[in-house]
């Protein structure tokens, strides 16, 4: 029986990513050598196009993983794990890996492309116990504050939520305190 022919059967001639069924075809997992059962799945043409360009990615498409990633066929619970790696930033992807369990052959060969490893080029904020931030996190204040250029204080304690980062100094970062929007020194919050 063919690989395509095996696939169809046992996905009941739909993508194993999100259920549609038509423009199906066989999807190989990289980075494998050689196409079988075992490491290929049949996927739609919107699931192949948004997997190989970046750039076409609809995060909503992908909602669909809630379903899939729960498979008993490791080549679809990889790719499921990769593009909700991809995707993580999102927030519900994230809380769906948590989730998520792979036994250790699935989960290096899940790793093996570098889905999971985080993006080095930008720079990156910390709190001051070095917690990474990222924009819209929630933090407080570990120390009274005074604000350049008015004569309020920001106190200890203070909640500032929905941060922004500076994205040219890991050290900076933005947040409304009280109705005052200003910039604060990374080294003064704690991430709640």
């Amino acid at each position: 029986m063919s690989i395509l022919k095996s696939l169809e059967e046992r996905s009941g001639s739909t993508c194993e990513l999100c259920s549609a069924t038509e423009d199906l075809s066989v999807y190989k997992i990289p980075p494998s050598l050689n196409e079988t059962v075992d490491n290929s799945l049949l996927i739609c043409k919107t699931c192949l196009e948004q997997i190989d360009d970046a750039d076409k990615v609809d995060v909503n498409h992908w909602r669909c993983l809630n379903d899939s990633m729960w498979s008993e066929h490791q080549a679809v619970q990889v790719m499921a794990w990769r593009m909700l790696n991809r995707l993580r930033a999102e927030g519900w992807p994230q809380d769906l890996l948590d989730m998520m369990y792979l036994e250790g052959e699935a989960l290096t060969l899940a790793k093996a492309t570098g889905e999971d490893e985080e993006e080095e080029a930008g720079v990156v904020h910390r709190d001051v116990n070095g917690v990474i931030l990222k924009a819209g996190d929630s933090v407080v204040l570990i120390k009274d504050l005074k604000v350049k250029g008015s004569s309020m204080v920001a106190k200890q304690g203070t909640a500032v939520r929905r941060i922004s980062l500076d994205h040219e100094n890991e050290e900076y970062i933005e947040g409304r305190v009280g109705s005052q929007q200003i910039v604060i020194i990374t080294k003064y919050v704690k991430k709640l």
